[in-house]
């Protein structure tokens, strides 16, 4: 799910936000199967003679997260007797650009697809994607077995085009052995109790840090949600709209914890991460993906909703997987294996969440398996996640802001002159 260095450090985003969707899919191996051959459209193959009706399966999890989705995809191939998935993974920096290339071509390209869904309506717009409401009533597949927000994210013009595999919010980890240490019994819920812990959790002596500011990745999760909890927008309806007093306000707090000392200065690539993994760094706002590096690393670490910093509601940017078809899928049996294997994933995809992610079927949150995991509780923020704006080529009018917001996190620039020149460039991207 996101771009990751070392490993799983970062996630992707990109969506374009570009960042943001090659972000969180995971890191810059190259693993996974690769598909059989076939000589019909779409790499897939007709049974015949007793032979499965083979289904080609693209996904960007080249991280390791991708070892779960495989899992889940050899379990579903061994169940049943009509159908093969063939599970083919591309190098997630990749993603979008191979994906381009196959749906143009119309040859070779996949049956099925994993696709942000906020890249969703751009795909959809150019007509690359298929309506997926009769194929999911044939399945016996409905929209209120998943949560709310991607669904009716990916429902363009009365039309289904996304089926959610999970929701990925921006989330805080915490050191359970530095808050200990520090007396804080609980993790922070607004701003007045976050900057009563990060003050306790900061020990100049020991070079330890209550909260380390990034000035780059993962602030396209981090940003949007500061901005949206402090009452601003990202896009006004009309146009861009994250210079507002709103916004401004946010970065300049990120930048007063620096200038307090409760984060260090100039903060690089994964630096944020790299001292929580050493026990340096108190609290780490980021996805739900890095907790199998967590995990392996074997730090004693807790997972909690991020705190209201803003003064007007509780937010959180999240992203989403979802299931697309793209439109050169025909086949008759190459749909219903589709439809089969999507049924099979709705029941079946605890494995997922083992991964780290909150699932979006309702059966499996309800499930006593998924409560029963760690990062249960990010499903707590369901009910107020907020998506990309639903805006054609969205990654690409705001990707400007990322590199403006490291400039006023570095104190090269004011936060306001930062985002205003950052606005300036996407509307010079829109053609404004």
């Amino acid at each position: 799910m996101f771009k990751v260095s070392s490993g799983l450090t970062r996630t992707f985003l990109t969506l374009t936000t570009a960042a943001l969707v090659l972000t969180a899919c995971g890191g810059n191996d190259n693993g996974g199967g690769n598909a059989a051959p076939s000589d019909s459209q779409g790499g897939s193959s007709a049974a015949a003679g007793g032979k499965k009706t083979e289904l080609l399966f693209w996904t960007p999890f080249s991280g390791a997260d991708g070892a779960f989705m495989k899992d889940i995809v050899e379990k579903y191939n061994a169940s049943q007797d009509s159908y093969k998935i063939n599970f083919v993974i591309q190098p997630n920096g990749e993603y979008y650009k191979q994906l381009d290339v196959a749906l143009s071509a119309g040859k070779d390209s996949p049956d099925l697809a994993i696709m942000h869904v906020d890249q969703i309506p751009t795909y959809a717009s150019k007509g690359q994607l298929q309506p997926l409401d009769d194929i999911a009533g044939q399945s016996g597949i409905v929209k209120t077995d998943y949560v709310e927000a991607p669904v009716q994210y990916s429902t363009i013009e009365d039309k289904w085009y996304g089926i959610p595999l999970d929701i990925h919010p921006l989330v805080m980890y915490y050191n359970k052995d530095l808050f200990e240490a520090a007396g804080i019994s609980g993790s922070p819920t607004n701003r007045a109790e976050f900057e009563d812990a990060v003050n306790k959790l900061t020990d100049k002596g020991k070079g330890q840090y209550g909260y380390v500011v990034p000035t780059l990745w993962p602030q396209q999760f981090i940003f949007p949600t500061l901005v949206w909890q402090n009452g601003g927008e990202l896009w006004n309806g009309t146009d861009v709209a994250y210079n507002s007093p709103e916004a401004v306000e946010m970065i300049a707090w990120l930048r007063g914890l620096i200038d307090q000392g409760i984060s260090p200065a100039n903060v690089q690539q994964d630096g944020e991460n790299t001292l929580f993994l050493q026990g340096k760094n108190a609290i780490q706002f980021n996805g739900p993906w890095m907790k199998s590096q967590f995990d392996e690393a074997g730090l004693n670490y807790g997972i909690a909703p991020v705190p209201q910093i803003g003064k007007a509601k509780q937010a959180v940017y999240a992203g989403s997987h979802s299931f697309v078809i793209p439109k050169n899928t025909t086949d008759a049996g190459v749909l219903a294996g589709i439809g089969d294997f999507l049924k099979y994933v709705a029941g079946n995809s605890l494995a997922w969440a083992e991964s780290g992610q909150a699932l979006a079927s309702k059966p499996m949150l309800d499930s006593a398996e998924f409560k029963a995991l760690p990062q249960s509780s990010v499903a707590d923020s369901f009910s107020y996640v907020q998506f990309a704006p639903n805006v054609l080529n969205w990654g690409t009018i705001i990707e400007p802001v990322w590199g403006e917001i490291n400039n006023a996190l570095l104190g090269k620039k004011d936060p306001q002159k930062a985002l205003d020149e950052a606005v300036a460039k996407s509307r010079q991207a829109m053609g404004k």
